[in-house]
């Protein structure tokens, strides 16, 4: 048999540290004032625009001091330096008339105007509206959760209750950890960041699967063993398969990032981190949470049963000092009845000695 590492003993450090990585990306969330919500969830322009012309260098710092006019807009390049392209946009506040076209012509008259010597071509401009992005926001959070409780539901009929609950705590985990990250940094949320997100919740949800499906086979093969020794065991014995997957899977999508750009090279960038937190999660997060609640089960089983022992003894011991105290009344009755006989026996003896006493005389 392989060796035996004892992931549980730092359970305790692990959540410690997982909770802190939760707290600390809401935080920084915060205090950069929300997500980075793209154009697919708040309404505005995305403008894609390139400076072609002899002497022409532009950077991100140029284009935003052209458009110092749009205090919110985003700038990105696209592509290398020297094609000069990018990606610009302008969310819609809702107090412009004709936005897509007004604005749109207004960013490229300003953009000649800042840079006289460049030939400024439009190469794309997509206009989300703002109830398409408010429906598009709503379906995203309700598919989203509709997944998570369709694993619920799969997981606890597959399994258990609480191999279920322990799934759904990791994959929460990772969910929280990925959004944190994507807040901090300002990753910019996207229709491909719910995909992303989804992805990683199924990648999570297998490596968990592997190793809660040897827990289970474990539980009849080391029956002997504490449930502790079980996932000990199971998850060492499930390593090299989830290390070997993960490492290949970060190879494909590490690749990915480095030669790709724009909203793949971010969708990419979002697999990378949630592929090693949901390795993570599915060591430390989900299998001491399933070391906890099978704990705590048999503990109230424990107890249940303690419960039902001493109401069956009361019952016995009413039961026996019920009789006790029928008997003690029995004989305590007999013994004044047979006092009464020899009262009454007295009596009458006494009776026969005085008449005997009369006649004498």
């Amino acid at each position: 048999m392989k060796r035996v590492f004892d992931f549980m003993k730092s359970r305790g450090v692990m959540l410690i540290i997982s909770a802190l990585v939760i707290v600390g990306g809401i935080a920084g969330t915060v205090a950069r004032g929300g997500f980075n919500l793209g154009i697919d969830f708040e309404a505005g322009l995305n403008l894609t625009v390139s400076m072609t012309g002899s002497g022409v260098d532009a950077d991100v710092a140029d284009v935003r001091e052209v458009l110092s006019e749009y205090e919110s807009a985003q700038i990105q390049r696209l592509g290398d330096a020297a094609d000069n392209e990018f990606v610009i946009r302008v969310r819609d506040d809702g107090t412009v008339e004709d936005f897509e076209q007004v604005v749109s012509a207004d960013i490229l008259q300003e953009l000649r105007s800042g840079f006289p010597d460049a030939r400024i071509q439009e190469l794309q401009a997509s206009y989300v509206g703002p109830r398409f992005s408010e429906d598009l926001t709503r379906q995203a959070v309700v598919l989203t959760v509709f997944a998570l409780l369709l694993i619920l539901a799969y997981l606890w009929f597959r399994f258990r209750l609480g191999y279920a609950l322990a799934s759904i705590s990791a994959l929460l985990h990772d969910v929280l950890i990925i959004l944190g990250v994507i807040g901090t940094f300002q990753l910019e949320v996207s229709t491909a960041t719910i995909a992303a997100v989804l992805t990683i919740i199924g990648y999570s949800l297998n490596d968990t699967i592997v190793i809660f499906d040897r827990i289970r086979e474990n539980e009849t093969l080391l029956r002997e063993s504490s449930f502790r020794t079980v996932i000990n065991t199971s998850i060492s014995q499930s390593l090299s398969r989830t290390l070997i997957t993960s490492l290949t899977t970060l190879l494909a999508v590490t690749a990915i990032f480095v030669f790709s750009t724009g909203q793949i090279e971010l969708f990419a960038l979002k697999l990378i981190i949630g592929v090693i937190v949901g390795t993570y999660s599915s060591v430390f997060v989900a299998s001491p949470v399933l070391l906890t609640w099978h704990t705590r089960a048999l503990a109230r089983r424990k107890r249940k049963d303690l419960e039902k022992y001493h109401k069956g003894a009361v019952g016995k011991s009413g039961e026996t000092s019920g009789s006790s105290g029928t008997a003690a009344a029995t004989t305590a009755q007999t013994a004044a009845a047979a006092a009464d006989v020899e009262a009454t026996k007295r009596a009458i003896a006494a009776q026969r000695s005085k008449k005997k006493g009369k006649k004498s005389r």
